[in-house]
């Protein structure tokens, strides 16, 4: 049989053989996911190899071990799969207003019991009845992740959200819409019996420096990550999230700041006690942010993303997001 040209050898369905193939770990898994036979997988490697003249796998390993050049072959089809899912995305969304999915990047700060409240309204919209009379909402399929600080901006700018929850900032570049979710204020506190709780107040930046603070790890990866309230030479407690930060905090494992709501109730059971420092009132102002859509932005969003943004756009929703902690950390 005559071997492809190259053109026509990396199909997405060679592609995504590659991608099955590298995530199992062997031939045989692969084969099993994708409905084939393993010889058939193998003749199909074969092929692509033949087609591109390189080695994609070494074969003295018993494991499916990529060569560079198959690891590079990976990382590109990839891309260029996520790249024609985009393409399919957008077809989808032309030509029936709803966008198949939405991601919304969430940065740990916002409440996460308003956010399933909206999540539960979205899904009640009107829709297509499904198998045996269920009830189908919209055709978007909502995908959330969680971010922090510059992690959130990071999700949108590089394209792996459409719709970004709480960001600390301005945007940092003009290809994003944005708006104002409200305030939010920070209180720095201890646990009751942290030495820091039996000193007088206002404490001063050089006393807090000589006691641990905990801090949540910032997400991003491109974006230069921030750091706040960690004084130079300052040990540090680093945690993944608002809700580990908070259980470091109540075991007494050192000092920091939470968003008031979200420890008003240890606050006033006395699990926590909240402290004056010379720096006064922390006020951060959180937004909402989306990305621009066709040239120059001149293309209106999908209509999954209008109705997110405007429940956004209603004070009622903006406080809970900011405020409704009780109940539901995760």
């Amino acid at each position: 049989m005559q071997t492809p040209p190259k053109s026509r050898a990396l199909t997405p369905e060679a592609l995504a053989m590659m991608d099955a193939i590298a995530r199992s770990g062997s031939f045989a898994a692969a084969a099993r996911e994708m409905g084939k036979v393993p010889s058939a997988l193998t003749y199909n490697v074969r092929q692509l190899e033949e087609a591109l003249d390189v080695l994609l796998f070494d074969r003295s390993s018993r494991q499916a071990v990529l060569t560079a050049a198959g690891q590079e072959l990976l990382i590109e089809g990839r891309r260029l799969l996520s790249e024609m899912d985009g393409v399919a995305n957008r077809v989808r969304r032309i030509a029936t207003g709803w966008e198949s999915e939405l991601t919304i990047a969430i940065d740990d700060a916002i409440a996460r019991r308003a956010l399933f409240d909206l999540m539960e309204a979205f899904y009640q919209l009107p829709g297509d009845d499904g198998k045996n009379g269920a009830r189908q909402g919209p055709p978007t399929r909502l995908k959330l992740r969680t971010e922090v600080l510059s992690g959130t901006w990071e999700a949108l700018l590089s394209g792996q959200a459409d719709l970004a929850i709480g960001t600390s900032a301005q945007p940092p570049d003009g290809s994003v819409h944005c708006a104002l979710l409200g305030e939010l204020e920070m209180l720095f506190c201890v646990a009751p019996h942290h030495p820091l709780a039996k000193l007088a107040q206002p404490l001063e930046a050089s006393t807090i420096a000589a006691h641990r603070i905990v801090a949540v790890a910032d997400t991003a990866r491109s974006l230069t990550p921030m750091t706040i309230g960690v004084m130079p030479g300052q040990d540090v407690l680093t945690m993944p999230s608002m809700a580990a930060k908070l259980e470091a905090l109540l075991r007494g494992m050192g000092c920091g700041s939470l968003p008031a709501s979200m420890l008003r109730r240890h606050l006033e059971a006395g699990r926590l006690v909240h402290l004056q420092t010379d720096r006064g009132r922390r006020i951060i102002p959180l937004h909402y942010a989306w990305r621009n859509h066709g040239a120059n932005g001149g293309q209106p969003p999908g209509k999954a993303l209008s109705w997110w943004l405007q429940q956004l756009a209603s004070p009622t929703t903006q406080r809970a997001l900011l405020e409704q902690h009780e109940g539901l950390i995760l």
